[in-house]
């Protein structure tokens, strides 16, 4: 189900997550589209799962912020899962769609934050 868009920022903690998605989200003052209280550009519209705790976030500070463990990335071998969402539409892409993607959405075309590039290392292990 795509997120619907409003106005309404929210804070969610574990247990609990954020009702308006798809899958579990947590984070720091989340919009409907996946801004967060860090990023909050017309084009941070991605969240990111972590497989710590299953769960997706809008980024590696609101994961900080969320949570009392340090994050791990998604592994190699399981690229081909799904793992960042859209925040405009509420598709789900695997990590490999997503690198792949051009920085927009594969599905509704919705443009992604290019410079998130520079730190895809923090959610996937990227390296050769």
């Amino acid at each position: 189900m795509p997120a619907q868009p409003d106005s309404e920022r929210r804070t969610t903690h574990p247990p609990e997550t954020d009702d308006r998605f798809s899958v579990p989200l947590r984070g720091v003052a989340v919009d409907a589209a996946t801004r967060c209280g860090h990023y909050g550009d017309a084009v941070d519209v991605v969240a990111l799962r972590f497989p710590c705790c299953d769960c997706y976030y809008p980024c590696f500070r609101c994961h900080d912020v969320a949570t009392d463990h340090g994050p791990e990335r998604v592994p190699r071998e399981a690229f081909g899962d799904p793992a960042v969402l859209c925040g405009a539409c509420g598709a789900t892409l695997t990590v490999r769609e997503y690198l792949d993607c051009d920085d927009a959405c594969p599905e509704c075309g919705a443009a992604f934050n290019p410079g998130c590039r520079r730190h895809r290392d923090r959610y996937f292990a990227v390296e050769e």
